[in-house]
């Protein structure tokens, strides 16, 4: 399913690593805000170098929208999701505002 060009499919004693690249759901959620926090998780995800999935479909509101994330990198991510909860939205304003600011 996923390939990554560092992960070896065999470890050092010869058992198989392909089970640590599945995807499992990080967040799960049919609330009527699914989707914008679905989106907003893997926003974070990405900016921080972690590979996620948004599974969901926007026709169908109904539905269940979901972020899978490699199961290797499942306890960093939760660690980075955590972490971004704790900054709260301020700490958001203010990354965007410095992103904003022109570089020199």
């Amino acid at each position: 399913m996923a390939q990554d060009p560092e992960f070896d499919d065999v470890n050092d004693a010869g058992e198989d690593n392909t089970g640590e690249l599945d995807m499992v759901p990080l967040f799960s959620s049919s609330n009527i805000d699914a989707e914008m926090e679905a989106n907003a998780i893997h926003s974070i995800l990405e900016a921080n170098g972690i590979p996620s999935v948004l599974v969901g479909a926007s026709v169908i509101p109904s539905l269940e929208f979901q972020v899978q994330v490699p199961r290797v990198r499942f306890e960093e991510a939760q660690g980075v999701i955590a972490e971004a909860q704790a900054a709260g939205p301020e700490a958001a304003a203010e990354a965007e505002a410095a992103g904003e600011e022109p570089r020199p």
